[in-house]
């Protein structure tokens, strides 16, 4: 593989950002991080000025593009997995659904399929799967199907885990239901379990964390509101620093102040921006499935039938344009909460969520619209600029 150079952009790195430098690539890999104007004799890719950051993992995405993970279709998530580039996301779970055991098992064995063939420079990573139910709460179960909730496990899991060659790295659970403080208690050393579809009250919540539980899915969605005689999850998930929180950053699941009060609590270092798209991301208005529900597109809405709120049609890029925006923070600040932190809680850190030497060149150059110009995919150069 070839060697070359990113030159003339602003770098964001772990430590400091560099305001002009560059980026060694060499073999896929990042070789080298240096400040001002590079003076070697390797081919230059100009940056033109532009922001320079880690490639996006989004930690909870269905699908888009046309495609859903839970329809179980090799060339479907290929599709997705090439598409993701668009926006500056570079790696992903692939994020299943409350269905039947059959259909997950299906969609589990087709990711593991695809993960073992996958063509890594060409398409985003699948470093996981995100089980997002069936274990969750009959009372919230949001876009999820009722019909099939179900109560967790732990014999459950595991059948499930083997099945996915040990890749489910994060599940969704109502940490109230039977049987879910004691899979919780058996595998939380193996698993990441996030609270989410829940009527866990604030003490549950914190019980649950004292258990093993260290991630809210989608705050403020499917999950008990703070009140300020009752603080709910959402309270829980504000004042316990053993908590990350995931968000949709597109306006419309959750209002602007309230997830600037979020990341006033979380801070930069637990807080994850989240796309949670369905497969409608990027394709035109009209009406899709969603787990076998019907879903109807306008604008940049999804909903099933019933008004409800199905997922969404965010774009990573976007939802940190719009983080920007209802934060007043900086990128300086923020470009972690797109891949750094994810990175870290999938213990995959030493490998990407940052640009650092000897990690993967992963890479994404953006302007100040936080538009995506080029995405680099371990060193393979994709160009966006329009």
């Amino acid at each position: 593989m070839t060697e070359y150079v990113i030159e003339n952009g602003r770098i964001y790195t772990e430590y400091e950002t560099i305001e002009r430098g560059y980026i060694i690539v060499k073999d896929g890999k990042i070789a080298g991080v240096g400040k001002g104007i590079y003076e070697g004799k390797l081919t230059k890719y100009d940056a033109k000025g532009q922001h320079i950051l880690p490639g996006f993992i989004d930690i909870h995405i269905h699908g888009g593009y046309g495609e859903d993970a839970m329809d179980a279709s090799f060339d479907g998530i290929n599709h997705l997995a090439k598409s993701l580039l668009s926006e500056g996301t570079t790696s992903f779970l692939a994020t299943t659904m409350t269905q039947s055991d059959e259909n997950i098992t299906k969609a589990l064995e087709n990711i593991v399929n695809y993960q073992q063939q996958q063509d890594k420079l060409n398409t985003a990573d699948i470093v996981g799967i995100h089980l997002e139910g069936p274990f969750i709460s009959e009372h919230k179960v949001g876009a999820q199907n009722p019909e099939y909730v179900q109560k967790p496990t732990i014999e459950k899991i595991r059948q499930f885990q083997d099945t996915a060659n040990h890749q489910i790295k994060v599940i969704t659970f109502a940490p109230e239901v039977e049987g879910a403080e004691e899979i919780l208690k058996a595998l939380h050393d193996k698993i990441r379990f996030s609270m989410g579809h829940t009527v866990a009250t604030f003490e549950e919540a914190n019980k649950a964390v004292n258990n093993g539980a260290k991630h809210v899915t989608h705050l403020y969605n499917a999950g008990t509101p703070f009140e300020h005689r009752n603080p709910g999850l959402f309270g829980a998930a504000w004042t316990n620093d053993g908590l990350s929180t995931e968000l949709i950053v597109d306006g419309i699941h959750a209002h602007p102040a309230a997830i600037q009060i979020a990341y006033k609590q979380k801070g930069n270092k637990r807080f994850f921006l989240i796309t949670d798209a369905m497969r409608a991301k990027g394709m035109p208005d009209g009406e899709y499935d969603l787990g076998g529900q019907n879903v109807i597109v306008k604008g940049s809405e999804a909903r099933l039938e019933t008004g409800a709120l199905a997922g969404s049609i965010l774009k990573m890029n976007e939802g940190l344009k719009n983080l920007i925006q209802y934060t007043g923070d900086t990128l300086e600040h923020l470009w972690r909460v797109t891949s750094l932190n994810q990175a870290i809680a999938l213990d995959i850190n030493h490998q990407k969520g940052s640009l650092q030497v000897g990690k993967d060149a992963d890479i994404v150059i953006v302007d100040d619209e936080i538009n995506v110009q080029t995405t680099i995919k371990e060193g393979q150069i994709h160009n966006f600029e329009k």
